[in-house]
């Protein structure tokens, strides 16, 4: 089960004028708590005014091979009015202790042999960073090509990072960089990734068919964009791996349909169940979360995946899912932020 925990912040350095890494200190008696894989994130939470408040940041650093981390690094991008990415830039200081959740998500690469690819756009560098670097450093057979989009090179996110990893690894991290804004003195020219200009691009920079996975991160139209040029070039949705860290509300799925006029929800968490009647409107996570505060979420937004549980029984309407892979769904998982109730009786396990 996910925990929350208390860690102190190690520092605090500033990547652009709108973004910050944040390293926390993992105490020895924690440190198997934290063991992530790489592309993972962590949940950050605070109170507000009373208000709880839990966003989602990716962890960025390399996943030790033969240890549980000592530190963790997560990168935050300023986000217009946001009230945890203001926080992060602007009050939280080293010394400060934030509540961090154990590490969660499935946008994850074991490292193995082989050729690998990914298309960034902003801050989608931070999961693929920790993917890069610690496939790079584990496996001396691995090749990988970072394609990254960004406005300018100003605004790059993690960019002396990236420039390093490609100088210890000159023969085996291919790098294209695009920048939407501005011109460059060499490479690509400006302008944005979209679906024409993969179509062309991909099949000149690498052998398509021979990459063995494809990491996809960033704002929805890119990451939706890439997937569906990456089909049509012939590549199995198997080989596709998506993470998306925004949504704009227009992206939501259909309009909801009635729901039972009345419905209860049976919830396993960490070895113990309930039922509960689910109020008109709400999510199956609200319902839970009346009665178990301790039922794990993150984003609410359909996006982290960190809300996954099985559905033992009964039926359920998913407004939106950008998280689970398809054949997450096809095996039963659902997104509890986003399931209402289609049945009268539904079922869930969080413990799967």
């Amino acid at each position: 089960m996910a925990r929350f925990h208390a860690l102190p912040v190690a520092a605090v350095d500033r990547l652009t004028d709108d973004s910050v890494a944040l390293t926390f200190t993992v105490p020895p008696e924690l440190a198997e708590a934290y063991r992530f894989a790489p592309g993972q994130h962590l949940a950050l939470r605070r109170t507000a005014d009373g208000e709880e408040i839990r966003r989602t940041y990716s962890i960025c650093s390399p996943a030790p091979a033969d240890r549980a981390p000592r530190q963790l690094r997560v990168g935050v991008r300023l986000v217009e009015g946001g009230a945890f990415s203001t926080y992060a830039l602007k009050e939280i200081s080293v010394g400060d202790e934030l509540e961090v959740m154990t590490p969660a998500g499935r946008f994850t690469l074991d490292p193995a042999p082989g050729l690998y690819a990914a298309i960034v756009g902003g801050s989608g560098i931070t999961p693929v960073l920790s993917i890069v670097s610690t496939l790079l450093a584990r496996e001396p057979k691995a090749r990988f090509c970072l394609i990254r989009s960004d406005r300018t090179a100003a605004s790059t996110m993690f960019l002396d990072e990236v420039a390093d990893l490609k100088d210890r690894y000159p023969e085996r991290l291919q790098l294209v960089t695009v920048l939407s804004r501005e011109e460059q003195q060499a490479g690509l020219s400006s302008g944005r990734l979209d679906r024409e200009r993969l179509t062309g691009l991909l099949p000149a920079l690498l052998p398509v068919a021979d990459v063995a996975g494809w990491f996809l991160c960033g704002p929805f139209g890119l990451v939706q964009g890439a997937e569906r040029t990456l089909r049509e070039l012939g590549v199995p949705r198997t080989r596709i791996h998506e993470e998306i860290f925004h949504v704009d509300e227009s992206a939501a799925s259909a309009p909801r349909s009635p729901a039972p006029a009345h419905s209860t929800v049976t919830a396993r968490l960490d070895g113990r169940g309930g039922t509960w009647p689910v109020q008109d409107g709400e999510s199956l996570l609200d319902t839970v979360l009346r009665n178990r505060p301790d039922a794990p979420y993150a984003c609410k937004g359909g996006v982290c995946g960190t809300c996954r549980a099985f559905l033992v029984s009964g039926e359920v309407r998913m407004d939106r899912n950008f998280a689970l892979e398809p054949e997450e769904t096809e095996a039963g998982y659902v997104l509890a932020c986003q399931s209402h109730p289609a049945t009268e009786q539904v079922e869930l396990d969080f413990d799967r």
